[in-house]
């Protein structure tokens, strides 16, 4: 099959590309110069840009173990509808992924998904927090990195011999900062608002404390710590020290943490409850300039299902998390409409850097061994509509919102699996 789109902006830092050409997929494969071929069809891309596929470093697949919130084929197509075509998994999931057999388990079922289907592995076993997961043995089997996401490692002894085991086999830690002596019961961000509500208050120095921490051990152990879901302005300040020290970390956010505060809690919004929570305006300000200047590097997801049941209970009930596959792009397009983000941003942030940070070939056209793109209007209005979602969980804060930036197209390995109608 020889696809030509014609017209668009193609924006790829990595191949020195921003301006308006053609781009063609000849046996599934990206040609960035095409010239005398007879093409199958041609896609008319005015007016649209046209990238690498998003890269998604922070995805809960819910498989195995909890399939009736999600599954490795629901979260596949989830991300091809949002124009996302790698996602990586994390480790809590029953059983852990703490074992070369999950692993096999997760990246096999994922061959069988239009997308690009990768996972980290589980620090300790069982996500118990105690004993060492067989990190060499998932690495063999196909990890791209290792993660305490849902399991925050606490005992710091215990992440001292984690990192230094990780860096044996040259693979990042992506760590959740959360020091769970202080967030015992907590709901939602410290401030007016939880009071206002009474509800226990979740405090920002729970996640600087780990930060803060994590960033030394980094330093101890010389292993690449990257930093999950970012949320407070002192977090990205502490990041942007270790950086200037020169400790390997990288930092990433998700965009509801660029979008909303804590107000979206207000009337008792149980999908907007989230771990960590959503903070406020200076936070936001915060993440936004970090993202701009290099301190944040990667927008990620933390695409977190739960079903109906789990989200319609009371607030201090209800589960943490909200699913972000299908409206990231239009949240971080959303930016771009407001200005405080450019499309280079996006790419850099949303591609380049997670493909860095796995070690895929998947963030530049010329690099790639098969095909990965999206075609998206910028421009245009779009509302969201959870009923519509290929997920199988609905719980997003974003229903009904109306967002700039709409995705006309998602190809994935040189097959169109995503086009809108």
């Amino acid at each position: 099959m020889k696809i030509l789109f014609k017209g668009g902006r193609v924006v790829s830092p990595q191949d020195n590309i921003n301006e308006i050409k053609d781009i063609a997929l000849v046996d599934k494969k990206i040609v960035l110069n095409p010239s005398n071929i007879k093409y199958d069809r041609t896609i008319d891309c005015k007016g649209c840009v046209i990238t690498c596929g998003l890269i998604d470093v922070h995805v809960h697949f819910r498989d195995p173990g909890f399939e009736y919130k999600e599954d490795i084929y629901s979260v596949a197509e989830a991300a091809a509808r949002g124009g996302i075509t790698t996602i990586v998994g994390m480790p809590n999931v029953k059983p852990a992924v703490d074992n070369k057999t999950v692993v096999r388990y997760i990246l096999d079922k994922g061959k069988e998904t239009a997308v690009n289907v990768l996972t980290s592995g589980s620090a300790t076993k069982g996500n118990g927090g105690e004993t060492l997961a067989e990190i060499g043995e998932m690495m063999l089997e196909g990890i791209c990195a290792v993660s305490d996401d849902g399991f925050p490692i606490q005992d710091a002894s215990l992440m001292r011999r984690v990192l230094e085991y990780t860096k044996n086999f040259n693979l990042p830690f992506m760590a959740h900062s959360e020091d769970k002596s202080l967030t015992k019961d907590a709901q939602m961000n410290e401030g007016y608002n939880a009071t206002l509500l009474g509800l226990r208050p979740w405090p920002r120095q729970a996640e600087e404390l780990m930060i803060a921490r994590n960033i030394m051990l980094a330093s101890l152990t010389g292993c690449h710590v990257h930093f999950q879901h970012v949320t407070t302005k002192m977090g990205v300040d502490l990041i942007k020290l270790g950086k200037k020290y020169g400790i390997p970390i990288t930092a990433e956010t998700c965009p509801q943490y660029f979008t909303l505060t804590d107000d979206a809690c207000l009337d008792y919004n149980t999908n907007a409850k989230c771990c960590p929570p959503l903070r406020t305006k200076d936070d936001i300000r915060a993440i936004i300039k970090g993202l701009k200047n290099g301190i944040i590097d990667i927008i990620a997801t933390d695409h977190a299902p739960h079903a109906l049941e789990e989200k319609e209970l009371e607030f201090q009930g209800a589960s943490f998390g909200m699913v972000g596959l299908e409206t990231a792009l239009g949240l971080c397009l959303e930016q771009v409409y407001k200005n405080k983000f450019s499309l280079e941003d996006i790419v850099e942030k949303f591609i380049v850097n997670p493909a860095k940070l796995i070690g895929s070939k998947q963030g530049a056209f010329s690099t790639q061994e098969l095909g990965d793109l999206i075609v998206f209007d910028p421009k245009v209005e779009w509302t969201v509509d959870v009923n519509k979602f290929a997920s199988k969980s609905k719980n997003s804060p974003f229903d009904g919102m109306t967002l700039h930036g709409k995705l006309k197209l998602t190809v994935v390995k040189g097959e169109i699996c995503f086009e809108d109608a």
